[in-house]
């Protein structure tokens, strides 16, 4: 009765008022609420290696520090490499400036050739300073090394939750009696941000590997750097290897001329958009659950709330949000296919004229992985005929 009462409408604009305050209520505290999403993520995606330890029947404080280890080898690696990086650019750096200042003298006279030279045209290119475009090559490698600075804060969360990761994984599977759509949607939410994070970070690494070949080869300066961006920009929907290939592209424009900077664009779109747009999908299917235009909108929705850091973790954070308000409730099966954008499947209650599927309901498998599967075929045997 209470939800015919209140027109349809209403119901959506209060919605959307309550997500615009929720999303500003996250932006402001987002040097916390960041931290913690990246914490979780990394626990969800060394989950197997505790799994594999319990089941091998390893002492607790094995399946906790085993793979916090790893996890914290990946995080000081890669700010290990991101801060030597920005200080070999921080020294490379003023070498280039005699070639940036004669490349805008050619700019001008190559203007003033086909007939440009305006006041205003020149004025602009005099304006450009090397100076500047490196002061903001820093910058964004600063943010970068900011999003990794709370190293303390995310080491203690990693601590918290991988202590806790057993007893909320039986928590769940307890839940599922009473609860569960939430318990379906919280596992889907887990196997969906794994399988995308094993996915993504192979063909991040193989493009990665690629890209520094070819830098190499093209004699751009700091190859490993851009390649370790480029793995880092591949967690980007969208928009990520563009990122990438801006600065290798200029260093190359700088170092070799024209020919090399075309050559740097051509070998990234060649390796990046073939393996990104059409051998990863193959691998990654549907696991993600969202659609193209639903993907993009995270990027900048996500973006714009917790800066860099949303950028990297807006897939994750978009499942997360999906887990919670559209997979969990029972009713939300429209609204998760307008997502996904995939029809829902019906069931046969759904319909009076068909007759109850014989084959397996492969939702189990895709919520919570193979184990989850398997529970559920042993259950069926057991059940009385």
């Amino acid at each position: 009765m209470t939800r015919q009462g209140f027109p349809r409408a209403l119901i959506v604009l209060v919605c959307a008022a309550a997500a615009v305050i929720t999303l500003a209520g996250v932006q402001a505290v987002g040097s916390i609420v960041g931290p913690v999403v990246l914490a979780l993520t990394l626990v969800i995606a060394v989950a197997p290696v505790r799994g594999w330890l319990a089941r091998h029947n390893a002492p607790v404080w094995l399946q906790v520090a085993l793979p916090l280890a790893v996890v914290l080898l990946v995080l000081l690696g890669m700010v290990a490499v991101l801060s030597l990086a920005a200080a070999q650019l921080a020294i490379l750096a003023p070498t280039y400036a005699v070639q940036f200042n004669a490349m805008v003298a050619d700019l001008q006279h190559w203007a003033a050739s086909l007939g440009y030279g305006s006041e205003q045209l020149n004025k602009a290119l005099s304006s450009l300073d090397f100076s500047k475009l490196i002061g903001l090559a820093q910058s964004v490698l600063s943010s970068l090394l900011g999003v990794l600075s709370s190293l303390f804060l995310i080491v203690v969360l990693l601590l918290a939750m991988s202590l806790d990761a057993p007893v909320f994984a039986r928590i769940v599977d307890a839940a599922s009696a009473e609860r569960p759509a939430l318990a379906r949607a919280l596992k889907s939410f887990t196997y969906r941000t794994r399988r995308y994070l094993v996915v993504s970070t192979v063909f991040g690494l193989i493009c990665s590997v690629l890209d520094i070949i070819v830098l190499y080869v093209l004699s751009v300066p700091l190859p490993l750097l851009w390649g370790v961006l480029a793995l880092i920009t591949n967690y980007i929907p969208n928009i990520g290897f563009i990122l990438g290939l801006i600065p290798p592209a200029l260093l190359g424009l700088l170092e070799g001329g024209p020919k090399t900077m075309l050559l740097v664009i051509i070998a990234y779109i060649a390796i990046n958009v073939v393996i990104q747009s059409f051998i990863q999908p193959k691998f990654l299917g549907d696991a993600v659950g969202l659609s193209t235009t639903a993907t993009f909108l995270s990027l900048i929705v996500w973006t714009w709330v917790l800066g860099p850091l949303g950028a990297l973790l807006a897939i994750p954070l978009s499942l997360l949000v999906r887990a919670l308000l559209v997979d969990s409730d029972p009713d939300g099966a429209w609204a998760a296919a307008l997502i996904s954008g995939r029809l829902p499947e019906r069931s046969p209650s759904s319909d009076p004229g068909s007759k109850p599927s014989s084959q397996p309901d492969p939702r189990p498998e895709q919520a919570g992985g193979p184990e989850q599967s398997e529970q559920h075929e042993q259950s069926e045997q057991h059940e009385p005929r």
